[in-house]
């Protein structure tokens, strides 16, 4: 039996090969709307690959750890962004290519506050919030080209929070 993958909490660093973790942290890049407003701009690598984007909707089922991931895929035309409507805590799983497949996961608890976008052709789990409502804004790629790989993976991951960061723990 395979151990465990473990999810540990998302972070800009840990996170920086496979995207952009979105959140407002340290002192905002400008103060607007006449003093009432912190912005932290142009925060994600943004890129449709000359094709539209799109501001889509998603509710998903919230699952409890441990959590089996069977499926990774991807989005080579394309970024795809994902920001959660509601202060809860979701589980982004990554692997990097590895000759055209997923290669070693990597799996992270994104808390309250925190979003991601994904580079295009980073392998990534479906959508996996970890309390409800699940609801989520997605900025992707939204034309009728061919813009997604999925991979089932020969056994499923296994996916369990990081005991020593309580990682999904308050779930």
């Amino acid at each position: 039996m395979t151990a465990p993958l473990v999810a540990r909490p998302l972070s800009a660093e840990a996170f920086r090969p496979f995207g952009d973790v979105l959140e407002a942290q340290g002192d905002p890049d400008r103060i607007i709307n006449d003093g009432h407003c912190g912005r932290w701009h142009d925060r994600a690598r943004i890129d449709m690959a000359g094709g539209p984007a799109g501001l889509s909707i998603f509710r998903a089922s919230p699952r409890r750890f441990p959590v089996s991931i069977g499926l990774l895929e991807r989005h080579p035309l394309g970024s795809q962004a994902f920001v959660p409507m509601a202060a809860a805590p979701f589980l982004v799983v990554v692997a990097p290519d590895a000759g055209g497949l997923p290669g070693a996961p990597l799996a992270f608890v994104a808390g309250p506050g925190q979003g991601v976008n994904y580079l295009r052709g980073v392998w990534h789990a479906v959508l996996t919030p970890l309390a409800p409502p699940g609801l989520f804004a997605v900025l992707d790629r939204v034309d009728e080209a061919p813009n997604l790989e999925e991979h089932r993976l020969p056994a499923p991951l296994v996916v369990v929070p990081d005991a020593a960061s309580g990682a999904g723990l308050e779930i």
